[in-house]
């Protein structure tokens, strides 16, 4: 819980920037193009405004955002709103639409936003935005940026796949061929090889298609095709789409791993284990930041397992309940949790595809 002298601090703030951003928004609209909800917009306390790159719907990674908005409201006894899009269009109007509500911080979470972010975040200087999930070069100062480390725990999840293979081939499939995903299975494919130097971890399988992050039929066709080539454990990292991937898991009897929650219940005895991103954990952090009056270039900009912004499923305090098949491998546990301190104290440096 935040101290008062925070909530004072934005209370103030609150009324600085809204009378600003009355004068200076330039954005339209009274309402979000998107489904979206509130608790009370309107009412005495800052207010803050979180927007989603796809319908929230069965998405972990989306509702982990939502849970830190509406905690950040909470902490600062103000309100929130979270507008929902589904294409491009409409997440421009969503975020105009927010900007008229000259809210505390504009929260987007989703690459889809990038170049958008910095192009609003120059024509409405008064209002605070901050930008999750990826990372756009020549920000604007009131564009608050913060990325996952997701090479850490994917590496953690190699580890596991690498003692656990018995065909000795592991890899991942992927909802697109892009940087950000490259970080989950080149991280998946780095813990693999270093605790298994005989392990072939193969170039990872793309869903592809119109759809590729909630296409589950597109997913287990590929996850089938995928195994079909002898590879016996599979990181899924398909965001909706990975319901596909462990039904695939389960019906051909390859051991997958999961994402942004635990996916072990949805198949159960097929799932191993999966990473946890916290966006939620980021929201709090950053945005209380801002409240504080941090600046973009003081406030945390990256975040992994020594944040804990970012862990898997097997080291959480549920793990025993998890369903995850790793929780049967005490051994293989033990070096999974080596590998996490390793990285935390930076005895280990996992590879930014990226950087």
């Amino acid at each position: 819980m935040f101290f008062t002298k925070r909530r004072a601090r934005a209370a103030l703030i609150a009324g600085a920037a809204s009378a600003a951003l009355l004068l200076t928004s330039c954005a339209g609209g009274s309402g979000n193009g998107g489904s979206g909800d509130t608790d009370g917009a309107g009412a005495d306390g800052p207010h803050f405004i979180y927007i989603t790159s796809d319908p929230i719907g069965q998405s972990e990674f989306l509702k982990s955002g939502k849970t830190g908005i509406e905690n950040v409201a909470e902490q600062f006894e103000g309100t929130q709103e979270t507008y929902e899009s589904k294409d491009d269009a409409q997440r421009r109007q969503n975020v105009e639409a927010a900007i008229s509500k000259a809210p505390e911080v504009v929260v987007m979470l989703g690459f889809q936003f990038g170049d958008m972010a910095v192009e609003l975040a120059e024509q409405n200087p008064q209002q605070k935005f901050l930008l999750i999930d990826t990372f756009v070069e020549g920000a604007p100062e009131n564009l608050y940026q913060a990325t996952f480390r997701e090479q850490e725990p994917s590496y953690l999840l190699g580890v596991e796949a690498g003692l656990l293979t018995e065909a000795d081939k592991v890899g991942s499939v992927i909802s697109l061929d892009i940087p950000l995903l490259q970080k989950y299975s080149g991280g998946f494919a780095e813990g693999a090889l270093s605790v298994n130097p005989d392990v072939d971890a193969v170039n990872p399988q793309v869903i592809g298609g119109d759809n590729p992050f909630a296409d589950t039929a597109r997913a287990k066709e590929q996850a089938i095709a995928f195994a079909g080539t002898g590879v016996d454990q599979v990181f899924a990292v398909g965001a909706a789409a990975n319901g596909g991937i462990m039904e695939a898991a389960a019906e051909k009897g390859f051991s997958a791993y999961g994402v942004d929650a635990n996916q072990c219940p949805m198949a159960p005895g097929f799932v191993v284990d999966g990473t946890i991103k916290a966006v939620d954990k980021v929201v709090e952090t950053v945005v209380g930041e801002i409240m504080d009056g941090m600046s973009s270039q003081e406030a945390t900009t990256s975040f992994g397992l020594k944040e804990e912004g970012m862990t898997i499923v097997s080291l959480t305090e549920g793990a025993a309940d998890s369903q995850c098949t790793v929780m049967d491998h005490p051994e293989v546990l033990e070096q999974v949790e080596q590998a996490r301190d390793d990285i935390v104290s930076g005895a280990i440096e996992v590879t930014d595809p990226t950087a």
